[in-house]
């Protein structure tokens, strides 16, 4: 007889103040995450845009300590709804996607903070690598119509893009950049436990 949900092992269990999914590999459901960036413009307003080719996946142990995270971001799939400024963004002026085709993070710590996590992991952009800590947050855990496990996390940073040599600007009149140079990392993601 199959496994009701009702008797089927629980899906979460607490850890401390927080929750954590059941202990597995998790890969990151493409079709459901986002992973997005938000910068200042002019000055005055803020544009968000998006990388649309992605792959990752989220390891979870029996403790936090246990957990890692890992993303592979294609440059060339960036995406902002402006097809002139994304040819631009691809460009040596900013990300130079050709010779740096990958942007990537790899976790290096987990660790409770109240009910939420902070991840600690070395970011790398056009080939320079810096150590940033995600804030996330632990959104649940759902068995899909299919039988399957499937978890969902919101992490969030910001950085300064110059951090990584990506410092193309221009100044306006009046004063200030077209640019700005602090961005926000944002990251709404789904991921399927494997066999």
């Amino acid at each position: 007889m199959s496994e009701t949900i009702e008797t089927a092992a629980p899906l979460t269990r607490r850890v401390g103040a927080g929750e954590l999914p059941a202990a597995g590999r998790y890969v990151i459901d493409k079709s459901h995450t986002v992973v997005g960036f938000v910068v200042r413009h002019m000055m005055i307003a803020k544009v968000r845009g998006q990388f649309n080719e992605f792959e990752g996946e989220i390891v979870i142990g029996e403790g936090a300590a246990d957990a890692s995270v890992s993303l592979s971001i294609q440059v060339q799939s960036v995406d902002t709804r402006d097809a002139q400024r994304d040819a631009h963004l691809r460009t040596n002026d900013f990300f130079e996607a050709e010779k740096f085709p990958t942007i990537t993070f790899a976790s290096t710590k987990v660790d409770q903070d109240g009910s939420g996590w902070k991840v600690t992991g070395d970011l790398t952009i056009k080939g320079v690598t810096k150590s940033v800590v995600l804030d996330v947050e632990f959104n649940g855990a759902q068995r899909d119509p299919w039988g399957g496990i499937r978890i969902g996390y919101s992490a969030s940073t910001e950085i300064d893009r110059h951090d990584f040599g990506v410092d193309y600007n221009a100044a306006i009149e009046g004063g200030g950049v077209v640019v700005g140079a602090k961005v926000k990392i944002e990251i709404e993601a789904e991921a399927a436990l494997q066999a």
